[in-house]
């Protein structure tokens, strides 16, 4: 008998698949996700839905059109655990070649602002009320077309009988400048024909009165969350929706834009302990030092002599991610603002700073904003920093704004002009609070929350009070005569009541200045900011 060494026949070596451990996670372009079995089936079935939809008709190429082009674009979506949920390949349509006139022209589409979000999530548990989630497969795909676009046919599936032919567009494929607002329009018509109206203070905010029924839905591009004091109602709602539009139902509210979600005993928990920990890793700090606070107090003086920072694109990529953390770590927000101030020309001094943020950030993962079962009482706080920047000497205001015991609202800006005193920067922080409780009384009465006749607005200058209080007008304030006479209008209609409070517990302090370790802690737990029960953070354990 011969052996197969004998014969040269040797036994096969199984060799080990490892293309699901090198899959990259965001493939550069069509060439290198064609080589992987999965970005391959991402990409047919991509291109499967634009065939359902009807998304273009092939036709003869004419040179007088104006051709864009098409590329594919890549991603991997995560579960809130950090696991992979799927690969995600989607044809965007070269946008920066439209012609303004020829194949687009209004162009603006609304998206919820996270205050109006962060509103509707506060009443929804303060009434017990469902909150339903809502993904709409391939959104833009809904809207038509109403100008004549032509496209190239996509990389990987060029129709064989016809490969000289280009796409004629009949639905606003992504990366068109009109597609946002030509989904959104289609949308808002329906809900229109359903019975819902839109809301006058947040266009991206629909809502439902009919009899004893409230239903209330906020759209963000092409995720959905719906709520109601009826569930039947609601679900009648989403059956409808799905019937109309190709969306799935994700259940009870888990993770919404990026942002996870948990229920605890008290309410809700918001983090982004995920995002966060994505650009640690972007920044190859993912195993770096902590620190307790985001700045060093004082902040240093800047020095003329500094060499700008090489990778100045870095930097800015870095930053802008820190913008979005801030949606639930309102803690980072005057850090985030002071870097935004040198986006355009970043220092060596500037990039050591952010890394002392991004080590705050490591030491803040679990950190996030609840919303609690409380009451549904409007108050808010102001402060400004009167003059510390030494670039410009320009005030820094600061406010926050809470619905019960959950911080719902903030702003950190610094003042367009300077100001001659700490009171005329105070009052400028006063009347920027003043607008944004404008805004939020107006929402809170579309979700049909009683108001009381003014709402508490407390700031720690004496004598910005007794300006805001007291008709005193004089040369010495005359400079700031709007904010002087929009304040009183606001304390005559009342909307506001300017009240005092002491400096030390004034929560809107963190917002202006740069802050030591322990008046930083305490500032932050009067924010609310805080961890979630360790049973809900997944892979943490109790020490």
């Amino acid at each position: 008998m011969l052996t197969r060494a004998q014969t040269g026949h040797l036994k096969p070596k199984q060799i080990m698949d490892l293309e699901h451990q090198l899959v990259p996670t965001q493939p550069l372009g069509y060439t290198q996700a064609a080589k992987y079995t999965v970005w391959r089936q991402a990409m047919s079935a991509e291109f499967e839905a634009l065939q359902r939809q009807g998304t273009w008709t092939l036709v003869p190429y004419d040179p007088s059109q104006n051709l864009l082009g098409c590329k594919w674009l890549f991603k991997t979506k995560y579960n809130a655990d950090g696991s992979i949920a799927r690969y995600k390949a989607r044809l965007v349509a070269q946008g920066f070649k439209q012609e303004h006139g020829l194949d687009y022209h209004e162009t603006f589409s609304p998206v919820a602002k996270f205050a109006t979000i962060r509103v509707f999530l506060t009443v929804a548990i303060n009434r017990g009320w469902p909150i339903i989630q809502l993904d709409v497969s391939n959104a833009f795909l809904h809207g038509t077309l109403k100008e004549v676009i032509h496209m190239k046919q996509p990389a990987g599936f060029v129709d064989s009988q016809y490969p000289n032919h280009v796409c004629l567009l009949k639905k606003s494929i992504y990366g068109l400048k009109q597609s946002p607002r030509e989904w959104f329009a289609t949308l808002s018509s329906y809900m229109s024909t359903y019975g819902f109206k839109t809301s006058s203070a947040d266009p991206s905010l629909f809502l439902l009165h009919k009899g004893s029924t409230q239903l209330y839905m906020i759209i963000y591009v092409d995720d959905i969350i719906l709520t109601g004091n009826s569930q039947t109602e609601l679900y009648k709602l989403v059956a409808a929706l799905q019937s109309e539009f190709s969306m799935r139902n994700l259940g009870h509210l888990h993770q919404f834009l990026g942002l996870q979600v948990c229920r605890t005993a008290s309410g809700l928990h918001l983090n982004q302990s995920q995002y966060a920990k994505d650009i640690l890793q972007r920044a190859a700090m993912s195993h770096c030092k902590p620190v307790a606070t985001q700045l060093p107090s004082p902040l240093p003086t800047p020095d003329m002599t500094d060499a700008l920072y090489d990778k100045p694109e870095f930097y800015r990529k870095l930053v802008g991610s820190l913008q979005y953390l801030t949606i639930t770590h309102p803690d980072l927000l005057f850090a985030v603002n002071y870097l935004s101030q040198h986006m355009h020309q970043p220092y060596n001094t500037n990039f050591l700073i952010l890394k002392r943020v991004l080590r705050y950030v490591q030491g803040s993962l679990t950190l996030g904003l609840p919303i609690y079962k409380s009451n549904l009482q409007l108050t808010a706080f102001a402060d400004s920093d009167w003059a510390t920047d030494k670039t410009d000497r320009r005030s820094i205001t600061g406010y926050c704004a809470f619905l019960g015991d959950t911080l719902i609202s903030w702003i950190v800006k610094k003042q367009s002009s300077v100001a001659r005193s700490s009171t005329e920067a105070e009052y400028r922080a006063l009347s920027t609070a003043a607008c944004d409780i404008i805004w939020l009384r107006r929402i809170l009465t579309e979700f049909q929350v009683e108001l009381p006749d003014s709402t508490k607005l407390y700031c720690d200058n004496v004598s910005a009070l007794a300006l805001a209080n007291n008709p005193i007008f004089h040369a010495r304030t005359k400079h700031i005569e709007i904010d002087f006479h929009f304040i009183r209008d606001c304390i005559r209609s009342n909307y506001i009541s300017v009240h005092h409070i002491s400096t030390m517990d004034q929560p809107a302090d963190i917002f202006t200045k740069a802050l030591g370790a322990n008046r930083f802690a305490f500032l932050r737990d009067k924010l609310t900011i805080c961890s979630a029960p360790v049973t809900l953070r997944g892979d943490d354990k109790p020490s």
